[in-house]
This record gives C-alpha cells, structure tokens and sequence, in this order.
C-alpha cells in the first residue's frame, strides 16, 4: 500500500537488527517500499557523525535532501506502508507508543560505551528506572487496547517499534539487563511479542535476517 507520489528514500543506519532505524527497515519491507538501506558500522558513524544533520543516526535521504529524527520517519513510512492510523485518536495512541520506546531507547544509549562498575550501576538504574516504567506503560496500553495491538485495532508501526526494542531487552544482549524482565514486569508483553512476530510479513523479514 505504497503512495504512487512517493520518492524512493536512502536510510542510513547501523548494521545491526535492533535500534532506531530496525523499525523503518521491517515498515518498508511489510509494505513492499523499495529503498535504499545504507548500513553502515559504527567505525563509519564516527566518521560521518559530523555531517549529519544533528551527529545521528537514523537519517533518511529523499530528493538529495537528508532528513532526521526517527519519529517523524516511523510516521512518514509508516503511512507509506499502510502501517499508520487514520483516525486521528488511533494516530495518537500509536505516537505515544513511539516515543515512548524511543526515550526508552535514548536512555539505552547513555549506557553505552561505559565499562566495569560504571555500566553495571547505569544498567541497574536502566532496569528499575525506564524499563520498568515503560514495559509497565506498554503492557497498560495494550491491555486497555484490547490486548493484540496498540492502536487502530490492527499491527501499526506502533508494534514494530515495540517489538524491536521488547525484542533487545529480553535477548539477553544488554549487559546487566536480566533476560526475564518482561515476563517479571508486565508478562502480557511475552505473548504480546510472539503474536507480533507470527504475523505473516513480520515471519517472512525475520526469517531473513543474518541469511
């Protein structure tokens, strides 16, 4: 369900299946989108950072024009994809989820690069802090949604972006970040994922990965 006007976009992102660009990747793979998907590691990001429009990554190129912040490009492939509300109400539901995860995600980043002592006291403040609050957020919204979706009663871009960031925190891949958090936090959210990856076009990107 792509617009016939649209112009075919560059993402530039890290080589890695988690993140900020994760989400944009699978929208336009579940919408059949045709782009350009620049990986690049994080060796090149330290080169590049600087001509980026704000030193971050995702950024999205349309028309040799580069853009960034990652929740307006969820919104803009999203609706590209036909994985965006209509309704006004459902739009708003599925943006609180986004950014939601994403200051979830932006708190993840701080702990990065930090070793010993000082990684393990930011991601034990990490998982009592914002994980926590924001699984316990998750898994209220889902229950009042119904408990399939976030919004408009449907998968939206809204899911993909959970389901990225639910699938990092309960991979075990986070030092300190204990494997069963979801479960031991909000377990409505175990299922909740494994419904998300059993939809047909999610199975079919995931099945992909590392091939």
């Amino acid at each position: 369900m792509v617009s016939g006007n649209m112009s075919k976009f560059k993402l530039t992102y890290f080589d890695i299946h988690a993140g900020r660009g994760e989400p944009i990747r699978m929208a336009a793979a579940l919408g059949g989108i045709d782009y350009e998907d620049d990986r690049i590691s994080f060796e090149e990001f330290a080169i590049m950072r600087a001509v980026t429009p704000l030193n971050a990554v995702p950024t999205l190129e349309v028309d040799g024009i580069v853009y960034t912040q990652s929740i307006a490009m969820y919104r803009w492939v999203g609706k590209q994809a036909g994985l965006y509300p209509m309704d006004d109400w459902e739009a708003f539901k599925c943006d609180e989820i986004l950014s939601a995860v994403d200051d979830a995600s932006i708190a993840t980043g701080k702990t990065f690069g930090l070793e010993g002592e000082a990684l393990k006291s930011a991601r034990e403040a990490l998982v009592t802090g914002p994980f926590t609050r924001t699984l316990r957020l998750l898994g209220s919204r889902l229950r009042a949604s119904g408990g399939e979706y976030f919004a408009d009663n449907r998968l939206t871009i809204a899911d993909l972006k959970a389901f990225v960031w639910l699938r990092s925190v309960g991979s075990g891949i986070l030092d300190h970040v204990p494997p069963d958090l979801i479960k031991n936090v909000s377990p409505e959210l175990v299922a909740y994922a494994k419904n998300v990856a059993s939809n047909p076009g999610v199975a079919d990107y995931l099945s992909k990965l590392d091939r």
